[in-house]
């Protein structure tokens, strides 16, 4: 498993694919320990580099992620296979928000996808997550720039900015949700949902 991992973390680096930062996922795998949580949905698989670790934190975690990128997907079931965790982790190959759920509901739902929908990606599956559940985002502080610590230049830069700062203000405005934002690897917001919300 560690080989598969170590091996998964090169061809990252090598193929430029993003996947989550070391400090990050060792805290989520913390989280789900912690929290005793057992059903997770991930948007943003990508190789399935955070899929397999969250997995792997006990035998009874399953993990539903979804990409829509198809090399990427390919190159995610490939890693499932390998580690064997075909009855832990199901990959689904479509735009998460094309994706219909019914009867399900989740302990924990990852955000880890397209930056710009993160408001979209949360109004729609909140709604599968289960009273006591929670939604971790990742990428809050996007290398420093959403955070002020660096300038963004160029109009894309900017423009992903923008819309993680709508982001914030959302969590930090919505009256479903109290959200703790931490600056773990590159920068993680987790909302636990209010049961006392009306």
């Amino acid at each position: 498993m560690k080989d598969i991992i170590l091996e998964m973390e090169r061809y990252a680096a090598a193929n430029n694919v993003p996947i989550i930062e070391k400090d990050s996922i060792a805290f989520i795998m913390k989280f789900i320990k912690m929290n005793n949580i057992k059903n997770i949905l991930e948007i943003g698989s990508a190789i399935g580099y955070s899929a397999i670790l969250m997995a792997s934190t006990a035998l009874d975690v399953k993990v539903t992620t979804i990409e829509k990128d198809e090399s990427r997907y390919m190159e995610c079931l490939k890693n499932v296979k390998k580690c064997n965790f075909e009855d832990k982790i199901e990959v689904v190959y479509q735009d998460a928000l094309d994706v219909n759920l019914s009867n399900v509901s989740y302990d924990m739902i990852f955000i880890d996808a397209a930056k710009g929908q993160y408001i979209k990606f949360f109004e729609k599956f909140k709604y599968f997550l289960k009273p006591n559940g929670s939604i971790i985002t990742d990428n809050i502080n996007f290398h420093g720039f959403a955070n002020g610590k660096k300038q963004a230049t160029t109009k894309g830069l900017k423009g992903i900015v923008n819309k993680l700062n709508s982001y914030k203000e959302f969590l930090e405005t919505n009256e479903e949700f109290t959200t703790k934002f931490l600056d773990i690897g590159d920068g993680l917001a987790i909302s636990f949902r209010d049961n006392n919300a009306k």
